[in-house]
C-alpha cells in the first residue's frame, strides 16, 4: 500500500495504539486512532486512590510478552511495579494451601497424579499440538496453523499442518479428558477462570492455550509476573505519549460507511474521509448495555456477512469493586477462592487483590463473574451484594466501595462456531469493504494477545 493512504483506527486500547504504533514504525504516517471514552488503554485502567494507582482492570504480564514490550520501548515505560504474590481460602474464609502435600495429607495421591498430568500437556503440547500457541486463530478449525511463533521475541512466520489441531475447538474440559490430564485444570483455572475468561465446560481449548500456553502458564505458577508502578494503563499511556498521532479521545462515532473504494466515518456530528479502516473496538454485542457501549455492525454499514458472522460473538460479565477496608480488615496479601470458580457458584467472589504491601490505605480489587453459557445472567446488584457479603466472610469485609466497573469483556465463539470455521471465514473478509478486523476476539481478550494480533495485522496487509 501507499504510505500516505488514510487510515482509520476505532479504539484507543492495546489493539488500536499497537495498531498505530506498528503503522508508524513501517512508515504509516496518515493514521487517527479514535477512541469513545475520555482516557486509552482500553481494559487497562488504573485510577489513582491516595496518590496511588491501582488496576481495576489487567493487572500482570509476564516475560513473554513481547508486544507489550514493543510497548514499553515504545513509550518509555517498563515493569517496575510492586512484587506479586497469593494465598488461598476455600469459600468459609479460612486459609487453605491446595498445592501443599503435607498440608493436605489425604489429598497427597491426587496431587502426585495432577503433577504427572501437568508434565504429560506439557508434552502432548509440545508434540501431539505442534502449532497450537501460534498467536490467533486461522486454520485451527481446519488442521494447520499459519500465523507468528510466540516461542521467543522474534516472533517467526510460521505455518503447518495438524489436524490434532482440530481438538482445540473442544470446550477445555473435553480436551483434558481426551487427553488424559483432566486435572490439570486445577492450576489452568487461577489465571482463567478467576482472570474472568469463563468456565472450563463452555469455552473452547484453543482460548485456554493460547493465552496459557505452557511457558505463561508456569510463569504464573512460580508467580515470575510484572507488574508496573503506575498500573497496567501506564504502557499505553507511554504509547500514547509518543505517537505522531495520539489517539483522540471522546470520540462518538454515529455512522461508517464504506463506499466508492473510500470510508466516511460520522465523529462527534462531521464526516471524515479514510481510505481504509481497522476495527478494534466490539464486532458486536448482544445485548444492550447500561453503559450505551455497542458493536460495530449497530453504527456501520454492515453487510451481511459481517452480520452473520458477527452475531456468533458473546462475552463475559465480569464485574470489579475497589473496596476501602478498615486497617484491621485489610488483608495481608491477594486471596483466590477456587471453591467460587464454578458454575455452581456464578456470581461469588473468585479472587480479591492487594496491589499494596507496605501500606494499608488502598484499595482491595474484586473480582466475580456472573454469567455462564447454559445458566441465567446474574443482575449485576445481586452480584456486587453476594462479592460484598463474601468479603465479610474472608474476613475482610469492606467498609466502602470507591469505585466499580463491569466491562464488555473477552469476546469469543463457542465450540460449535469454533469448529465450523468462524475464524477462518473472517480472516477471509480481512481488507473486503476497504476494512480489517482486529482486536481481543481476533486472539484473545489479553493485552499481549491482542497487541501482538494487531501487529501480525499490520506485517499481513499494510
Amino acid at each position: 500500500m501507499e504510505k500516505d493512504i488514510r487510515i482509520c483506527i476505532i479504539g484507543g486500547g492495546p489493539a488500536g495504539l499497537s495498531a498505530g504504533m506498528y503503522l508508524e514504525q513501517k512508515g504509516y504516517t496518515n493514521y487517527t486512532i479514535l477512541e469513545r471514552l475520555d482516557r486509552v488503554g482500553g481494559k487497562c485502567w488504573s485510577p489513582t486512590y491516595n496518590g496511588r494507582r491501582y488496576e481495576m482492570g489487567a493487572i500482570m504480564g509476564v516475560d513473554s510478552y513481547y508486544a507489550v514490550h514493543d510497548a514499553e520501548v515504545f513509550g518509555h515505560t517498563d515493569h517496575d511495579g510492586p512484587k506479586l504474590n497469593r494465598n488461598y481460602k476455600n469459600s468459609k474464609g479460612d486459609v487453605i494451601e491446595p498445592f501443599e502435600p503435607k498440608k493436605n495429607i489425604l489429598k497427597i495421591p491426587r496431587l502426585l497424579k495432577m503433577k504427572k498430568q501437568i508434565k504429560k500437556l506439557g508434552e502432548i503440547l509440545e508434540t501431539k499440538y505442534v502449532g497450537y500457541d501460534v498467536n490467533g486463530h486461522r486454520g485451527v478449525a481446519e488442521g494447520r496453523y499459519e500465523g507468528c511463533s510466540q516461542r521467543n521475541a522474534k516472533r517467526e512466520p510460521v505455518s503447518g499442518v495438524n489436524p490434532n489441531l482440530k481438538d482445540l475447538a473442544l470446550p477445555f474440559n473435553e480436551f483434558c479428558k481426551k487427553n488424559g490430564v483432566e486435572l490439570t485444570q486445577d492450576v489452568w483455572i487461577g489465571p482463567f477462570t478467576s482472570f474472568g475468561y469463563g468456565y472450563f465446560d463452555e469455552i473452547p481449548a484453543a482460548y485456554v492455550l493460547k493465552y496459557l500456553d505452557f511457558q505463561t502458564t508456569m510463569n504464573f505458577v512460580k508467580v515470575n509476573l510484572w507488574t508496573w508502578q503506575e498500573g497496567t494503563q501506564s504502557i499505553w499511556e507511554g504509547v500514547q505519549n509518543h505517537l505522531k498521532n495520539p489517539a483522540r479521545l471522546n470520540c462518538n462515532i454515529s455512522k461508517v460507511e464504506r463506499k466508492d473504494g473510500k470510508v466516511y466515518v460520522t465523529v462527534n456530528g462531521e464526516v471524515e474521509e479514510y481510505d481504509k479502516i481497522i476495527v478494534t473496538a466490539p464486532l458486536y454485542i448482544p445485548n444492550k448495555r447500561d453503559d450505551g457501549q455497542v458493536g460495530m455492525v449497530d453504527y456501520f454499514d454492515a453487510r451481511e456477512d459481517e452480520k452473520e458472522l458477527f452475531s456468533k460473538i458473546d462475552y463475559e460479565r465480569y464485574d470489579v469493586l475497589a473496596c476501602e477496608t478498615k486497617p484491621e480488615d485489610h488483608p495481608e496479601i491477594s486471596y483466590y477462592v477456587f471453591e467460587n470458580m464454578t458454575p455452581q457458584t456464578l456470581g461469588h467472589l473468585m479472587v480479591y487483590y492487594r496491589r499494596w504491601k507496605d501500606t494499608k490505605d488502598q484499595v482491595i480489587t474484586t473480582y466475580a463473574l456472573r454469567k455462564h453459557k447454559n445458566s441465567k445472567e446474574i443482575p449485576y446488584e445481586e452480584c456486587k451484594k453476594m462479592v460484598l457479603d463474601d468479603l465479610k466472610t474472608m474476613h475482610n469485609p469492606a467498609s466502602n466501595v470507591v469505585n466499580e466497573w463491569s466491562v464488555y469483556y473477552f469476546p469469543h465463539v463457542f465450540s460449535e462456531d469454533y469448529a465450523a470455521g468462524w475464524y477462518d471465514k473472517v480472516e477471509a473478509m480481512q481488507g473486503k469493504y476497504d476494512t480489517y478486523y482486529a482486536g481481543e476476539v481476533m486472539s484473545f481478550g489479553d493485552m499481549d494477545e491482542t497487541a501482538e494480533y494487531s501487529r501480525e495485522l499490520i506485517d499481513r496487509f499494510f
